[in-house]
């Protein structure tokens, strides 16, 4: 089969498979990404637009991202965007308030996708106004309205800047998917975005990947969330374990190979190569950069030493919360991705909870006073232990969700103390290089349902992030595949310094 990046003189796509997969995995993908920093295994490039060799599109605000996910939607309204009004007209109809109804507004139809059956599509519409669950107040010289959950992250705002009117489509779990690589479930499938980041730039370590994933994918219908699609599986997230003896499932050498067995099979390859050069004798540049294969060995030992946490103090330990059962899982993966951009990974995707669990349609109240308790120290000692380091002006963080939940109570199954999934609008908020500090971007209505004025459809989220890292979005772009506006998304600029 021909591939659509093949052009005359340039090796083929069977070769550049063969070569990627014969490395055993984890290792493959460290050769694919050494020959992409060449720009030797990389499709052609619109006209003006230099395969990265290390350098970004224009000057970069920020060095690496820490992109942390939590799994399931956590509600924005009991998080960060507290609504004074839930409780004032609690139990009440949205008809029967003097706000204006928000499931009349042509909103409503504007932002909203579904593809389940029409009786469920009322799952997000309940318009029986539930009220907060937490108490709020307002945090830091900014005075931004956080609830009584986050008691660590509030010591903080004045390092955050909070967006409060994202939206997006979904409203069910495929969202999860859609978060990352701003598609429907619906449509063609997309790159996510940490493998755009990578695909776009050079590395800053080439004994590490570029693209890394802590706790992920959470489950293998969110392969998408780290996944590269057309741009080639080299770009795609290398999910690690947190064990330093074994941080690379099916990429550690097998115990019955010793290092000279496996050294003399990445010598094999090269011998290959040399076979393969005779039909293209012009192919000199792979043929160099093959010999450079022994950069992937060497991964299997920077690996382990990145995510080595006994290298680290108590006091940092501390920091992260890792003697406490409850916040050891997600301090443990916090303080890996801080090692992991402090020796040059540009991209660390970090899943601190595992998948669904903040879906709270029953019980919100005892689920998020557990679940906020789980993150809000390890999150807090991220931005103190960056701080502290003097990296907040090399990493930028993300802390986001799939969606929100709904203003009204979820009555489906007898429900008397939950929300259901909301698209409509959410919160998310971003720290460190390239973001303003202690502000807030954007807003919801009074009830928390739309996000006002146009609000910013996922993408604007993927857009703000390359563009920080030094990479116009538009010129992303493969030959043959033509993405549509909604999958660019526009740079949020108000929030960037």
């Amino acid at each position: 089969m021909t591939s659509p990046h093949h052009q005359p003189g340039c090796c083929s796509s069977s070769r550049r498979t063969f070569l990627s997969d014969l490395g055993m995995g984890f290792t493959g993908a460290a050769l694919g990404a050494m020959l992409a920093d060449d720009g030797i295994v990389r499709a052609s490039e619109p006209e003006g637009w230099t395969p990265p060799s290390g350098q970004p599109q224009f000057a970069p605000k920020t060095k690496s991202v820490i992109w942390i996910f939590l799994s399931g939607g956590y509600s924005h309204l009991e998080t960060f965007d507290p609504k004074p009004a839930l409780n004032k007209y609690a139990g009440k109809t949205f008809d029967d308030t003097p706000l204006d109804n928000p499931i009349d507004s042509p909103l409503q139809m504007k932002r909203f996708r579904s593809v389940l059956a029409e009786e469920i599509n009322v799952r997000d519409v309940y318009p029986s106004i539930y009220p907060m669950q937490v108490g709020w107040k307002k945090h830091g010289e900014a005075g931004i309205e956080v609830t009584d959950w986050w008691p660590h992250l509030s010591n903080y705002v004045d390092d955050l800047c909070f967006v409060r009117n994202m939206w997006t489509t979904d409203n069910d779990h495929a969202a999860e998917n859609q978060i990352h690589t701003g598609r429907h479930r619906l449509d063609e499938a997309e790159p996510s975005v940490g493998a755009w980041a990578h695909y776009g730039l050079g590395t800053l370590n080439e004994n590490l990947p570029k693209f890394v994933v802590l706790g992920g994918p959470t489950r293998s219908d969110t392969r998408e969330s780290i996944d590269s699609y057309y741009l080639g599986p080299q770009y795609a997230g290398v999910p690690i374990e947190l064990d330093p003896t074994n941080p690379l499932p099916f990429g550690q050498r097998q115990s019955r190979q010793s290092v000279e067995e496996q050294r003399n099979e990445y010598e094999l390859i090269n011998e290959l190569n040399e076979l393969t050069a005779v039909e293209y004798p012009q192919d000199q540049e792979l043929r160099a950069r093959i010999r450079a294969y022994e950069l992937a060995f060497r991964m299997q030992s920077a690996v382990p030493e990145a995510v080595d946490l006994s290298q680290e103090t108590a006091a940092t330990a501390d920091l992260y919360g890792l003697e406490d059962d409850a916040t050891k899982l997600a301090g443990e993966r916090l303080l890996a991705a801080r090692r992991l951009v402090e020796r040059g990974v540009r991209f660390v995707q970090v899943y601190p909870s595992s998948y669904g669990v903040w879906d709270s349609h029953q019980k919100l109240k005892a689920n998020h006073t557990r679940l906020c308790a789980t993150i809000d120290k390890p999150v807090a000692g991220l931005i103190h232990d960056l701080k502290q380091r003097g990296l907040m002006d090399d990493v930028t963080i993300v802390f986001c969700t799939e969606f929100g939940r709904t203003p009204g109570l979820e009555k489906r199954a007898g429900g008397t103390d939950g929300r259901d999934h909301h698209p409509n609008g959410f919160t998310v908020w971003l720290a460190g290089a390239g973001i303003k500090k202690g502000e807030v971007h954007g807003e919801t209505d009074e009830l928390g349902y739309h996000a006002l004025g146009e609000g910013h459809y996922v993408t604007d989220l993927h857009a703000t992030v390359l563009h920080l890292m030094g990479l116009d979005n538009r010129r992303l772009e493969i030959p043959g595949r033509k993405r549509l506006e909604m999958d660019h998304g526009r740079p949020i600029h108000e929030i960037m310094t």
